[in-house]
């Protein structure tokens, strides 16, 4: 569920990324205009330039400095969130062995009935024990980055100032594979440290995640120009830390979740899969008494004509 999730909200990112690219029109000169160009991508021109001209006029830096910005605003939020998820995680590794249980009967099933009443059974045991169908994962820090990334995006793309500047020796209007591939390095090393303290079993619920996220960001690094990188890359430094900081908080999560569950052990759903099946059973699909006298009727009344 959690990995379907996260595929959905990158697909959707990079889809209103590819939209974004193409809302800023030329005229028949060349010269860029739209919603987006005039009132995303000039503000943050002069916005990059004003920071460039405080960092010895290095754009490189002043996208430093606005990825700094936006990471520490979001730290909050998106520490909370891989909490919740964190927590999620624990409480899934407590109620494991019923959902097992559901899961062998689910592949055993004979019917389509049977089937979802079994998934019935699956989403009632993550409700009795107050377990999210999303694993408390979010998108709000997604939705937040992407009017800055398509700003970012605009700037670099429509401005003869950004897209020939270079920043240690990459020229930050165009694709640098330098930042394609320290993209993809820092988010890969990102999912791993995210796998350190967790279960066995879980981990390897991870490995999708561990393998999607990372390419979808290079596919992005990669299509994008390397002033869009060096902000993907500098975020990706940013997920590291956050990471470690959730590593470091586990230990005391899972205590609080060990806790209450001792107070709140696991509860076991009341099977409804025999009930379904034996309601389907018991209709009765044959005509009634009176449908078939009618349809005699009938019968007889076209004899006599």
């Amino acid at each position: 569920m959690k990995n379907k999730k996260l595929f959905a909200v990158l697909s959707t990112l990079l889809v209103t990324t590819l939209f974004l690219s193409g809302c800023v029109q030329r005229t028949a000169s060349g010269k860029p205009y739209g919603w987006v160009y005039d009132n995303m991508a000039v503000p943050t021109q002069h916005v990059l330039v004003w920071l460039s001209q405080i960092f010895g006029n290095s754009l490189g830096w002043a996208i430093i400095v606005i990825t700094f910005i936006v990471r520490m605003i979001l730290m909050p939020v998106m520490i909370k969130q891989s909490k919740n998820a964190t927590i999620q995680q624990e409480k899934i590794a407590h109620i494991r062995p019923l959902m097992e249980d559901i899961t062998k009967r689910q592949k055993e099933a004979s019917s389509e009935e049977e089937r979802m009443a079994i998934s019935q059974e699956m989403m009632q045991l993550y409700r009795d024990n107050n377990i999210s169908m999303t694993g408390g994962i979010g998108c709000l820090p997604l939705l937040i980055q992407m009017p800055i990334f398509a700003a970012l995006y605009a700037a670099i793309q429509y401005s003869p100032e950004l897209s020939r500047s270079y920043f240690y020796g990459i020229n930050l209007g165009q694709r640098s594979f330098i930042l394609v591939v320290l993209s993809f390095l820092v988010y890969a090393l990102q999912g791993w440290l995210s796998t350190l303290g967790v279960p066995e079993a879980q981990r390897a619920q991870m490995q999708q995640m561990m393998i999607i996220s990372p390419l979808m960001i290079t596919f992005m690094t990669y299509i994008s120009p390397a002033g869009l990188g060096l902000y993907f890359f500098v975020g990706g430094i940013f997920a590291c830390l956050q990471t470690l900081i959730i590593n470091y908080m586990r230990p005391r999560i899972r205590e609080e979740v060990i806790a209450e569950m001792k107070k709140n052990p696991p509860k076991k759903t009341t099977s409804t899969t025999k009930t379904v099946i034996e309601t389907s059973s018991k209709i009765d699909h044959t005509p009634k008494k009176s449908t078939i006298k009618k349809r005699n009727a009938g019968k007889q009344r076209s004899k006599h004509k």
